[in-house]
Parts: structure tokens; C-alpha cells; sequence
């Protein structure tokens, strides 16, 4: 671009922003830019910046540990307490005990990453933090999740990491570190304001802060460091408030610090006139205490990755590689300090990074070329599939780092009601745009969770029926310990299946697809057909024996939903109250005339006639009364109805359980065909049947949350199973 063009272009665009500008406020179009902007001025986000970049001299440091201990607390501690400070619950399925840990909800991003179905494995991993926060040895081991693609694993990294950076911009999750000013940032003999004005200019110029940003306490020597904690720390039995120095100095630090030792002829208070503490904004996009790493071309990957390199453009300022001011402590163990580093696919690392890991996690320790070694305070978090730990088992030459893993299961959910939630909140109607009918979710999450489970090696249970007592459901004949019977004589369940990845990216195909009615909206049906469609194209699926039992469990997911809609259809039928009643009552008059051998007026003829045994057999054998308890049911109805009478009160057929489930499922079976005929069937429609065919429809709507679509899709499809 020329000057003339740029000088040309620099007088326009104020114009044009103004104007821009101008209409925005005038009201003519957009939003009110003045309110926006208003958003901005809010004086909470400038306090909170003004907190979160809080610097002070070590002084003002140790006056703050002393209000609030909990800032020196190692990375596993901060991270312990960070789950534990949404709260927890406890519950109990199949008899077992389970702790929710509500931070695995998501609350930090409305649940947007939520875990669910896999308490114990998260109740295992939170154990493995509690014990570490507690120095039993956890601290020392690299926390390995394994389990197959889609199971979670990712996620539970994502959750820990983003809590890590909401709870490190608290009081109680604050991470400090420090660097050195040239000029003293403190005197003794002036005053508190004089001292500040010391810091800010100090602040002004340039200071050299730890590169690994390490704990400001690490400039106390080894010496003295005892009897620095014993003046905050005596009388202190809760290990939660005390005090702590955690790690030592990193290279650089260290000779920053040796080199004011040796101008102030190692008077240690001097050199801490020098120190600047500032808070450390925790943050995976500026790689500052949490980084993640994975697995890259080994032929352009170096173990500097992980602990840094030689910085080539200071080398020239400083002459020797092994001076610390010419090495970028920029590794990802390095940046990862006080934090958490997450390492994608551990095990597809090449060896020299697994041996860097090694001394990372038994020693706590890394080794940077040309430096001694340096204490991190770093959680190591790997996680990977099975197949990859498979081949780490067969490998003698990483005993080692078998032996300081901690071994997280990370299983597909083996609840109906988890894997169902995992699927609503993806698809809602509010994201989709479109009408989500009943039961889709659950169908999706029927199918995923019955392929992960084992066949039932018990005589006459079905996947489907060891699906819902996995769920909580009762099931005829089995028990809470049959329930983890099954569970022990299946302890692989979960590790093999449908991911929940191939569910979703099946709903995404039906939402996408051509068809009119997917435009509108997701049924079941629909969802159905696009998973038999797309089976053949699940890599995972590598076997015809597989694909069998797949398209077999599909074929009983279907029967399933086949059963729950019929139900639904019969429950709308079954809502004429007015038809009801009067069927009751007419089961009523029978049954009296019955027991006083009497006869009955017939409502159309007029004439007296004998008790109508196939209708009141009809009504009875619905609830499987049999034909020699018959005598004693009429007569307890009878005996209810009678009580009733002596104390002035009116008896309604509705009322009582039994007989109302009786003639709910006989004015079903009476009205069943009436909806299949010439709605479905036949262009030309009377009055009448369309009449009732929206009645039901509408009863569809309001009960159970069809829409019309989706309703008339439904009745349709029972109308086509009654007429077979």
C-alpha cells in the first residue's frame, strides 16, 4: 500500500466509525453500544484484576501466609481442595455406597463437561489426590487413566485443568511466586508508604521473575527453614493450616539469589530486601502452571520438550551454555510447575520421554541439560486406551514406570440413566432447533450401554433385564446381591462396546439428513434406522460375531420401545374418564346382580337379561384374576362397596387400584382397533374417528410431551402393530 492509499484510508475509517458509532447510539440499529460498554466499567472486574495481579515485597508475603496458610499448599493439596470445596454427596445403588463428587457436574461451565455414570472411578481418583495431598506416596506416581476411546478420559483432564485455573483465582487456590530486583525493594527504617514506592519503582524497571514460578518461600535456606515454619506452625495440629516450603529454587533463581548472597556477604535478610512477590495467574493458553503434552513425530520431537533447551540468542550475551540466564526454562514439566501437566496417549511416547517421567515422578525431580537436578511440584496426569497399556505390560524394559503408575479404570457408563444424560445435554431442542420426541435419548443410551455388558449367565435374563437392575430398576426374582453377582462375574463390562461417541455422531447424521421429517424433528424410529445404517461403518467393530450380537441387541432395544409406546398409547386411551366410568359401572351392576342372582336391564333393548359373564370375565382376566378366584374378587368389591354405603360415602369404580388398572387395559383392547382404521389407512375420514384420533393426540402431547409430529407418528406406528 502506498502513503498516498494508507493516509487515504486512515481519514475514512473515523468517519466511517463514527457514523458506525453514531447510529448504534442513536438507536437506529443494534444494540445500545453505551450499555455494553457499561459491562466493561463494572467495578468488580477491575478489583479482580487488581487482585489477581497483586505484587508485594516478601514481608508483605509472609504477613499473607500468615492470614491464609492454604496459598502454600503443593499441587496436589490445591487440587484435593479445589474438588472438595463444591461439595459431595452420598447414595446407593445395588446396595453399594458411591460418593458424587459435584465438581464432576461441571458447575464451572454449566455443565457443559460433565461426567456422569463413572462415580467410582472419579471416587478412586479423588483418593489417589487425598492421599497425595497427605504425602503417602500417591505424590510420587504418575495418575494413569485408561480405558477405551470415548470413555471420558479427556474430559476428566479438561475439568481438572479448568477448576485448577477458577480456583487458583480465589484466596484460598492463590498460587505466589517471585523474582529479583536489582534495587532493594524494602528498608526497614522507612515507612510503609516509602516501601511501596520503593516496590513500584522497582516494578518499573526490569525484573527477573522464577521462570518455573516456584514458591517465594524457596529463598529460605535449607538451615533455617525449621525454625522459619516452627514460628507460624507450633501449636497448629491441623496439618490443613500450617504453613509449608515447597521444592527449592529453580537454576535460574538459584543464581540470582547466590549472587546477591555473595554481594551482601550472605546476610540472608539483605538478599530478601531484593525479592518481588506476585501472584501467578494460573492459565493452560499462557502454559503457566498447566500444560499438555502429546505424542508427535519422533523424528522432530526432543526431550527439551519437556525440561527446556539453550536459549541460542542470550548465549551470545552470556558466553556459556550452562549459564542459567542463557536457558529457556520453557519445557512443559518446567511451565507446568505448581500445577498440572497432562501427557495425551502417554504411552505412544518414545522411551527417552517415558525416562524423563521417571525421575519426574519417583524423585519429583527434572533434569535440564547442563543444570543439576530440580524439584517440581507438578501432578502428573496420563491417560490412554488399552491397547497401548497392553503392549506396556509385555515390555520388560518399563517395569519402572509400570511400578509408579497409579492405574485409573475409565470405563463406557453401565448406567441407563447416566448414559441417557449424556446424550440430553448435547441434544436439546434449545441447541437442535427441532422437536427431540420421547424416549430417543433413552433408546440411543439402551442400545450404547446393552452392547458394553456381557451376556447374563444366568438362565432366563436378558441383557435388556440386567441393563435396567444395573440401573437401579427392580426386576421379578432378583435381589440387590444378585445384582453384584453379576457385576463380579463380569468385571471387564464397560471396557468393550458402543462409545458414546458413535451414538452422537449418529443423532448429528439424522439431524442433518434429507429427509422432511428429520427437518421437523428426532424420533426414535429415526434414530433407530440411521444406527443400523451406519453399524457396518464402526471401526471398532471388526467381527461379523460382533456386528451379529450388535444388530441382535438393536432388534431388542426396538421390541423395548416397541412395549413403552404401547403402554403410552393405552395410558391416552385409558384417559376417557367419562368411558371409564361408565364401563365401571357397568362391571358394577353385573357383578351385583352376579352375587344376588338377579337379572340386568340391557341399556339399548330394554329388556332384563342374565349378568354378562364374558364381560365381566373379559375385565378381570386383564389383572389375572382366574376363573376359580373369581367368586372371592366380585365379592371383595362388593364388601368395599357396602362399607362405603354404611358411612354415607359413594363408591367409584376409579378408586380402587386394581379394578381401574383392570378397565384402563380393557377400554385399550375395546378401543385399539378403532384407532388403526381409516386415519391410518384411508384418505376419506369420518367426523367421529377424527374427533377421537386428535383427542388422543392431544392427550400424547400433554402427557408425555410429543409434539404433533412426533404424536402422529407414534399412533401410526401402535395403529400398524394392532393391525398385524
Amino acid at each position: 500500500m502506498t502513503e498516498i492509499q494508507r493516509e487515504s484510508t486512515d481519514r475514512e475509517y473515523p468517519r466511517q466509525a463514527s457514523s458506525h458509532v453514531e447510529r448504534s447510539l442513536s438507536g437506529s440499529f443494534g444494540p445500545d453500544v453505551g450499555n455494553i460498554r457499561e459491562l466493561f466499567r463494572k467495578k468488580e472486574l477491575q478489583n479482580k484484576y487488581r487482585d489477581l495481579h497483586w505484587t508485594g515485597s516478601f514481608d508483605d508475603y509472609v504477613k499473607l501466609i500468615a492470614e491464609n496458610p492454604s496459598v502454600t499448599q503443593n499441587s496436589f493439596q490445591r487440587i484435593h481442595a479445589m474438588i472438595m470445596s463444591y461439595g459431595s454427596e452420598k447414595y446407593t445403588l445395588a446396595g453399594r455406597e458411591y460418593t458424587r463428587f459435584k465438581f464432576f457436574d461441571d458447575p464451572m461451565g454449566n455443565g457443559a463437561d460433565a461426567v456422569y455414570g463413572l462415580d467410582s472411578s472419579l471416587m478412586k481418583l479423588v483418593q489417589f489426590f487425598e492421599s497425595a495431598a497427605k504425602g503417602y506416596g500417591p505424590q510420587k506416581r504418575l495418575f494413569l487413566m485408561l480405558g477405551p476411546v470415548g470413555s471420558s478420559k479427556s474430559t476428566i483432564a479438561r475439568l481438572l485443568k479448568k477448576g485448577l485455573e477458577r480456583y487458583a483465582a480465589t484466596p484460598d487456590g492463590a498460587v505466589y511466586t517471585f523474582g529479583v530486583s536489582e534495587a532493594p525493594v524494602r528498608d526497614r527504617n522507612k515507612s510503609d508508604e516509602q516501601n511501596r514506592e520503593m516496590l513500584d519503582n522497582a516494578l518499573q524497571g526490569e525484573i527477573e521473575f522464577s521462570p518455573m514460578n516456584v514458591d517465594p518461600l524457596s529463598v529460605i535456606p535449607q538451615s533455617i527453614r525449621a525454625s522459619f515454619l516452627s514460628v507460624f506452625n507450633d501449636g497448629k495440629a491441623d496439618s490443613d493450616s500450617k504453613v509449608q516450603i515447597n521444592g527449592g529454587l529453580d537454576p535460574a533463581s538459584r543464581f540470582r539469589i547466590q549472587e546477591l548472597m555473595r554481594t551482601y556477604d550472605g546476610d540472608v535478610d539483605k538478599v530478601l530486601d531484593h525479592v518481588v512477590v506476585k501472584r501467578v495467574i494460573v492459565s493452560e493458553e499462557d502454559r503457566t502452571g498447566i500444560t499438555t503434552f502429546q505424542p508427535k513425530d519422533p523424528k522432530g520431537q526432543d526431550t527439551a520438550e519437556l525440561t527446556g533447551d539453550i536459549n541460542y540468542r542470550k548465549l551470545a550475551e552470556f558466553g556459556v551454555d550452562s549459564d542459567p540466564r542463557a536457558f529457556s526454562f520453557d519445557g512443559e514439566l518446567c511451565r507446568a510447575n505448581r500445577g498440572i501437566a497432562e501427557f495425551i496417549e502417554v504411552l505412544k511416547l518414545e522411551r527417552e520421554f517415558l525416562y524423563e517421567l521417571l525421575t519426574a515422578t519417583q524423585e519429583r525431580m527434572i533434569k535440564p541439560k547442563k543444570f543439576s537436578q530440580t524439584e517440581i511440584d507438578t501432578v502428573l496426569l496420563g491417560h490412554t486406551n488399552e491397547a497401548e497399556y497392553e503392549k506396556l505390560q509385555t515390555d520388560r524394559f518399563q517395569e519402572a514406570l509400570r511400578d509408579r503408575s497409579l492405574k485409573i479404570d475409565i470405563p463406557y457408563v453401565l448406567t441407563l440413566k447416566d448414559e441417557r444424560r449424556i446424550y440430553e445435554k448435547d441434544f436439546t431442542a434449545e441447541r437442535t432447533g427441532r422437536h427431540i420426541a420421547p424416549h430417543t435419548m433413552e433408546v440411543a443410551a439402551m442400545f450404547a450401554v446393552c452392547s458394553r455388558l456381557d451376556e447374563p449367565k444366568k438362565g432366563g435374563l436378558s441383557v435388556l433385564q440386567k441393563m435396567r437392575l444395573y440401573n437401579g430398576e427392580a426386576v421379578a426374582g432378583y435381589t440387590e446381591q444378585s445384582v453384584r453377582e453379576l457385576q463380579e462375574a463380569a468385571p471387564r463390562e464397560g471396557h468393550h462396546g458402543i462409545s458414546p461417541r458413535f451414538i452422537q455422531d449418529t443423532v448429528a447424521a439424522c439431524l442433518v439428513s434429507d429427509t422432511e421429517e428429520s427437518k421437523r424433528f428426532l424420533s426414535p424410529f429415526m434414530l433407530l434406522s440411521m444406527l443400523r445404517e451406519r453399524l457396518p461403518e464402526n471401526p471398532h467393530v471388526n467381527s461379523e460375531d460382533e456386528r451379529g450380537r450388535l444388530y441382535a441387541i438393536l432388534d431388542q432395544v426396538e421390541q423395548e420401545y416397541q412395549e413403552i409406546i404401547k403402554k403410552e398409547v393405552n395410558l391416552a386411551i385409558a384417559g376417557d374418564v367419562k368411558a371409564l366410568q361408565t364401563m365401571g359401572q357397568k362391571y358394577i351392576e353385573n357383578v351385583s346382580a352376579y352375587q344376588r342372582r338377579q337379572r340386568v336391564k340391557n341399556p339399548v333393548t330394554q329388556n332384563m337379561e342374565e349378568p354378562d359373564e364374558n364381560f365381566m370375565r373379559a375385565v378381570e382376566e386383564k389383572i389375572g384374576i382366574a376363573e376359580s378366584a373369581k367368586d372371592d374378587f366380585r365379592r371383595e368389591i362388593l364388601e368395599t362397596i357396602g362399607a362405603m354405603a354404611a358411612s354415607d360415602r359413594k363408591f367409584n369404580p376409579l378408586d380402587s387400584e386394581r379394578l381401574r388398572e383392570a378397565l384402563e387395559k380393557k377400554l385399550f383392547e375395546d378401543t385399539k382397533d378403532q384407532i388403526q382404521i381409516s386415519r391410518f389407512v384411508s384418505v376419506v375420514q369420518d367426523e367421529e374417528q377424527q374427533q377421537r384420533f386428535d383427542l388422543l393426540k392431544d392427550r400424547m402431547i400433554k402427557q408425555f410431551g410429543y409434539n404433533d409430529d412426533s404424536a402422529t407418528e407414534v399412533l401410526r406406528y401402535v395403529a400398524s402393530l394392532f393391525a398385524r
